[in-house]
This record gives structure tokens, sequence and C-alpha cells, in this order.
């Protein structure tokens, strides 16, 4: 059978714990100390009776507190009389209040076999901050105090008190406790506990179940504690006929508490005008005796607050608390201030002129008095007739029409109080000389800057006028000042200025008794910039570009004029592009782009005071067609064949460059033992018998045989050339040795000459081998082409046919005949069938 073993609540949770039948009444806790300080020990012990059949022998006992883990005790032990006790100690008890259970094992879990409450605190501080007022109103004794800190306890307050003698020094009767309640912090003694004027002691105890603490005792006489109740203060309406009216004044009375009428009373008045950051004007010592009170020299606010309190005299007492507020509006003065006047006249027919009047009031002390209103007024020549009223106006302007006899009108201030001293206005022509080069130009989007060259006569000041230009025919929107500092040349204007508007600005000089002739200048109070770029637009698109467009925007008043167009596109790779624009353009074409291709273009417009940008433009270039595709593919495969054959050239010819401009070698810097024989037979040619031993070394060699004759022999004919012994060689220093005589390249750009040489000798005559030499500046090919010059090709003349006789040698000739072995490049020279000739 299950039985309900225990019920606790635990904070806000209810626990219900079901023991079996048979383990009810097993076990019971001990605590030393059931409610302890905060932090101490405590010690507490658990017995299982031998009784509980259901349990072990010796069960082993285990101990939580509040929901920690389970833990065994520190000594468990068998009483004599079979029990089983545990006892465990706790060395700190942190929580304000917690549950120790006692458990043991049961079908694999534990089961709670008695439970008890701890709970931990501190004792109660002594209270402090003990005061008491005497209140007349509900005729007690009211207390108060500062409990001090949380004891985390229940803790009792009480208030004691008794009567004493000579300064509270002995106790006389005992005065029933108070007692508060909901735990407050204050508590009231009844009158019917206390004796007037005779003192008492008060002190306040503090109690819970660790301690007893109390406050220092006060020493009191009810009726020097008493607090009164504040008085009526109101507003004394006097007889103006009796008490006349004083500037800047109020009457005041007030009426005490009637409970407190037999107490003697002091009181004191505090005032505040109604206009942010004003102080507290504090006036004491009032006598409640005296219920009627001036107070003067208070400015023109237009309202004021009035409060006041009271407080028992000559015997001790508190303040009472502050009266309610009274609001009330001092005795207004006549205004005290000077006017500054501005007009404005328009000819509306020959006896009547239409005038507008300005003013602006300037006060001419610290307290000028209130204005409700202005009168303008005409004093007509006749005494006899009453002045003429123009306006009544609370305004700063009037418009009216002045009679022709009229020179001058009266404007004056007025209010409650009276009226200021009248401003004769004179309406005189222009005269003296203008300012001079007036300027004006935005200081930012509030002010404007206005600066002038001075007249040639310096004036007394200046009147400055300024208004918007759409506002030009209201001459109420107009604003002036007068400036009375006639050597200034600048002023910043920040009354009714408007951002980014167009303004008219007036500035007139004053001389003694007139005004001088106005000088204009219009300006604009900030500039702004274009709220965005102009939205963009797709003209036409191909595969490869597009053309976009824009409308640029109206210029309005005080937009600042564009610098330029700025325009990007970016591609879906994230690729920027950007292209800076005149503001004269209103479309560009954009180039090299892809086909098919996402892009994102936009706009930006830029000026001095910033740049904004306009809406995305996302346009897709369009794909390429067929045609073009094949077009494109065609042109391909034409670069690449065309690359392959200059490079197949290139390799084929690269060693064949001594065909086109052979090389002749230096004979200085050669030996003719190592030279290699021609493969083609040279041309021969008939050579001049001039013999001149001087000539410097020849550059070029030919063998011939002395018996045969060339006659009409030329480089193309074959059968001529295939007739010439094998055993006379040519020899080149340079170029190819398979290349004509004729395609020898002279030095170009000088005028050295070339020289060449022939051996004549045959291996079968006897006699002596000579050679040819010759002077000239041409290959030996006894024809009528020139040397080519620096810069054309060798083959650039085509030498026709003509027959070359031969010529005997001649004195006069450039060449001539010599030994052999007189020519030093010959000394190398072997010829074969030449035996007799010795040193070859």
């Amino acid at each position: 059978m299950v039985g309900l073993g225990a019920c606790t609540l635990t904070g806000t949770t209810l626990i219900l714990l079901l023991l079996p039948k048979s383990l009810e009444s097993c076990g019971h806790i001990r605590i030393s100390v059931p409610i302890v300080r905060l932090g101490d020990p405590v010690t507490a012990s658990c017995i299982i009776s031998p009784n509980c059949s259901k349990l072990d022998q010796e069960p082993q006992i285990l101990w939580r507190l509040q929901d920690g883990p389970e833990q065994p005790g520190d000594r468990q032990r068998r009483l004599h009389d079979g029990s089983q006790e545990s006892t465990i100690t706790l060395p700190h008890v942190n929580h304000t209040k917690a549950f120790l259970s006692c458990l043991v094992p049961w079908a694999n879990s534990f089961q709670v076999l008695d439970q008890a409450e701890l709970q931990a605190g501190y004792p109660p501080a002594s209270p402090s901050n003990l005061s008491c007022l005497m209140y007349l109103t509900t005729n007690s004794l009211v207390c108060q105090w500062e409990p001090g800190p949380e004891t985390y306890l229940p803790t009792n307050f009480t208030l004691k008190s008794f009567r004493s003698r000579a300064d509270c020094k002995y106790q006389k009767d005992s005065i029933t406790d108070c007692v508060p309640k909901d735990r407050q912090n204050t508590c009231s003694i009844a009158r019917k506990h206390l004796i007037l004027y005779q003192n008492m002691v008060v002190w306040v105890q503090a109690e819970n179940v660790l301690g007893t603490s109390e406050s220092p005792k006060l020493c009191l006489d009810p009726m020097d504690v008493v607090k009164l109740e504040p008085p009526v203060l109101q507003v004394l309406d006097m007889n103006p006929e009796l008490v006349p009216r004083q500037p800047g004044c109020l009457w005041l009375s007030w009426k005490p508490w009637k409970p407190g009428e037999f107490i003697a009373q002091e009181c004191e008045l505090r005032y505040q005008p109604q206009f942010g950051g004003a102080n507290w004007t504090l006036v004491s010592h009032l006598p409640s005796s005296e219920d009627q009170f001036k107070l003067c020299g208070l400015h023109q606010a237009p309202v004021y607050t009035l409060q006041i309190r009271c407080i028992r005299s000559p015997l001790p007492g508190l303040w009472s608390s502050w009266s309610p507020s009274l609001q009330l509006r001092p005795t207004i003065k006549a205004p005290t201030i000077r006017l500054d006047t501005w007009w404005q006249k328009k000819q509306l027919d020959p006896g009547t002129e239409s005038v507008q009047l300005f003013w602006k009031p300037t006060p001419l002390q610290e307290d000028g008095g209130e204005i409700q209103g202005y009168l303008l007024s005409w004093s007509p020549s006749d005494q006899q007739e009453p002045d003429r009223h123009l306006c009544n106006t609370t305004e700063l302007s009037c418009v009216f029409h002045l009679p022709s006899e009229a020179q001058n009108v009266n404007l004056m201030a007025y209010n409650t109080g009276g009226t200021s001293l009248p401003t004769p206005v004179v309406f005189l022509k222009n005269e003296g000389p203008a300012v001079s080069r007036l300027h004006a130009m935005a200081q930012d989007p509030d002010s404007i800057w206005v600066d002038w060259e001075a007249p040639s006569t310096e004036p007394q000041g200046y009147l400055i006028e300024w208004c918007q230009k759409s506002l030009n025919h209201n001459y109420r929107n107009k604003t002036w000042r007068m400036e009375p500092d006639g050597s200034i040349t600048g002023i910043l204007l920040q009354e009714n200025i408007t951002p980014y508007e167009l303004y008219e600005i007036m500035v007139a000089p004053l001389y003694p008794g007139t005004v001088g002739p106005p000088l204009e200048v219009y300006a604009y109070s900030g500039e702004k910039a274009l709220p965005h770029a102009p939205e963009l637009h797709l003209k036409h698109i191909g595969s490869t570009w597009a053309q976009v467009e824009w409308i640029p925007e109206a210029p309005w008043l005080g937009m600042i004029p564009l610098t330029h167009y700025t325009i990007f596109w970016t591609d879906d790779q994230n690729q920027s592009f950007s292209f800076i624009l005149n503001v004269s353009f209103h479309g560009y074409v954009l180039d090299h782009l892809e086909p098919a291709r996402l892009y994102h273009v936009y706009l930006m417009a830029t000026s001095r005071a910033g740049s904004s940008n306009s809406t995305g433009l996302t346009l897709m270039t369009l794909a390429l067609e067929t045609s073009e595709l094949h077009v494109f593919l065609g042109l391909l495969v034409f670069l690449i064949l065309f690359v392959s054959f200059c490079w197949t050239v290139w390799f084929c010819c690269k060693n064949r460059t001594k065909f086109f401009w052979p090389k002749v070698p230096d004979p200085a810097h050669s030996s003719l033992s190592s030279w290699a024989p021609t493969i083609m037979t040279e041309e021969i040619f008939q050579l001049p018998s001039l013999w001149d031993s001087g000539m410097p070394p020849i550059t070029k060699i030919t063998v011939l045989e002395e018996e045969k004759k060339l006659t009409n022999w030329d480089s193309g004919d074959n059968s001529q050339t295939s007739s010439l012994p094998t055993l006379v060689q040519a020899y080149v220093l340079q170029g190819d040795p398979r290349a004509t005589s004729n395609q020898f390249q002279p030095s170009s750009g000088t005028n050295d000459q070339v020289l060449y040489g022939q051996v004549l000798g045959s291996p079968t005559s006897p006699g002596v081998m000579r050679y040819l030499r010759c002077d000239s500046t041409q290959p030996l090919l006894g024809g009528l082409t020139p040397s080519p010059k620096s810069y054309e090709n060798i083959w650039f003349h085509s030498r026709p046919q003509e027959t070359f006789m031969p010529q005997p040698p001649s004195q006069e000739d450039d060449c001539v005949f010599g030994p052999l072995f007189d020519f030093p490049l010959f000394q190398g020279l072997q010829v074969h069938g030449v035996e007799e000739q010795e040193g070859f």
C-alpha cells in the first residue's frame, strides 16, 4: 500500500512525496538550529527505525540539500536500539531558504524518508533617520524611519516612547507601543497619548529570530515639530482710484490655514517668470499678521508664477509645503523703445500718394515694456482739428494714403500702460551718393553675405532690405534692418532666409535727414546639386556595341550647373569600364562589347556640389549571326595560313641571303690559300693596258687562258661559258660562289674605288704570266649598267646583250700589265700548268 508521506511547498512548486505504507515513519531528521545566520554552518542527523522491514539491515543513508546532488553523511552508525543514524555538517548555508532531505536507495532510484526546512538571514540593523512631525490636521504625531538593509527573515518594527522630564534624562510614564501596518516604515501616535509642551522620548526597535536592534533615541516636544499647512495665496484687486497702478507691480494677499490661525507664523514668497531657464526669486520674512503685500520690480514677462509657505515663529517649527501656484500678470508700463522706419512711395494721383511704411522696435533698456500695437497718426496744420489716425496695427508695416499737404507723420507703440514717445517720420527725396560695387553670395543655405563699397560721402548708417524674388510685389514679406554704423561695408543676413531661394537685396545709405538712392543685387541662398542623374534609355544595340541616350534635367533656380557626365558599365564578370563626357553630350556608344553578354550601365552627373547617380540600365548584346560567324572563321583561317606561309618562306630562304647582298671581305685580313673556288664561271671582259704600280691591292682576280680570245661573251651565254678551260678558276672574296659578276654590290654611300684585276696566262705557253690591274669605280662587267645605289636592288636594271671587243693594252688606259709576283695577294695563288712561274 502507498500513502501520502509528505506535502512540501518549495517556492511556488508543490512537491508530493508518495511513500510506501511500510516506509512511513521510518526516518526522522533532527537539525541543530533550523534558522541560522547566512553563511554559518549547520548540523543535522537522520535516524532510521529498525521497524522498517522493507529496508536492509544496514541501508546506506544519503543527503540532499535543495536541488543539489545526493551525498553520503559525515558518519553513519548503528545505535544501541538497532536504529541507523547518519550525521552531516553543512559548512556554509548560502540559501535564505532551503530543504534538507534524507534518502535511501529504492528500486534503482532514491526514496525520501524525511525532509526539514532551513532558513538563513541576518539580524536586523539599527533603524536610522528617525523623524517625527506633529500634524494639526490629523491631530497626531507621525514618525518615520529607514529600516536598514534586508535581513531575509521576518522582522518586526515597533515605535516605542515614553514621557520624560529634565531634558529626557528620566523616564516618567510609558506610552503605548505603535506597531506599523503592512511592513510600513511610519507609525502615528494619537493625540490622546500625548501631552503637548512636554518632552517625550521616541525610538524604533527592530527584532527577528537572530537578534534585536534599536535606533538612536529622539527627544522632542510635540509642539516643536508642528508642520503647518500652506496658506492660500491670492491677488488683491486694488481700486485704481484709491491706489494708482504702478508699472511692474503686483498686489498680493494670503490667508493662513484656519486650524493654525492661533499660531504665530512667518512666511516667504517665491516667484518665477514663465519663460525657459528662469530661476525662482525668494522674498522672506513676510509676517502672517499682514495679509497684504506689494511686489514690484517685475519685468514685462507675460505671466509670473507665485507660491508661498509659512513656519511657526518665533517658536521652533517646520516649514509648510509650498502653496498651489498662482499665475499673475504684473502691471504693464508704457513701451520705452526706439522705432527705426523705412518707406516706399507710389504716386496714385496728383493729390494722393500711396506709402508703404516699415518700422522695427529697439528697446532702450533691458525691460522696454510690452508692445500691444502701433499707432500711426497725422497732425493737420490747423491745430483745432484732431489728429487723423492713418494706421492702428499690430504688424511692423502699414500702407496708407498720404495727403499732398502732409510732410510727416507720427508713429507710436502702445500697451495698457500707455504709449511710447512719438517717432516723427519725414518723407524726403533720396539725396546723396549711393553705394557702389554691391555684391552678395550665399554663406550657407541659411545666410547671405552682402558687401559693398562705401560712397564718397560717409553716411550715418545703412538700410538693408531683402525679400524672395518670387514675392517681390508683396511688401509684407520683405525683411529689412538699419545699421547705425556708417563705417561698415558688409553684413551677414540671417533673418527670414530660406535655403536655395533667389533673393533681391537692396542697400541704401542713410544721411542726416534723408536716405541715399538704393542699389539692388540678386543672390541665391545656397545652391543645391542635382538630386539624381538623367535616366538612361537604350536607343540601338548590336552584338559588340550598344547606343544609350538620356534627356538632361531642365535647370531651375538655385541649381548648380553640371560640369560633366561619367558613364559606367559592368559586365556579368564584374569587369568595370567608364568614360567621362562633356555636359553637351546626350548619348554614348558603348563599343568593344562581347556578343550575348549581360551589361549594367549607370550615368553619374557631377557638379561643384557633388555627384548623383541615375537608375541602372541592364542590357544584353545580340548574338553573332551565322554569316558573321562564317566571315570571322574565314578571316581566322586565312590569318593562320598567311602566317604559316611567311614562316615557311623565311625558313627556306634564310640560308640564301648571300644571293641578295654578297659580302666583300677585307683582303688585308684574309688568306688566299683558304679561299674556295667559285662554282660558276665568271664573265670575261676586255681589260685596258694601263700600268699603274701605285694602285692598292685588287679585290677580284680572274685567271684566263692566253691563247683563247673571248668575243661577245656574256654571263647569260652558256655556250661560251662551257668553252672556257677547266683550269681557269675565278676566286671571289665575298658573296655566294654561285653568284655572277653582275651581282656584286659596291659600298653604299661612299666614293671609294672598287679595284679589280685579271690574271692572263696559259699552262702550255711559255713566258711570264701577266696580270691586269684596273682602277675603276664600276664592276668589271664591260657593259653600260651602272653600279646600284645604296637604296636600290642589284637587279634594278636589265643589261642588254651587246658585243664586247677586247682592246690591246695601251699606256693611256687605266689598266696595265705586270708580273704576277708584283701583286702581294697573288703569292698564295696556285695555277695548275704554269710551273715556270716561280713564286706561285
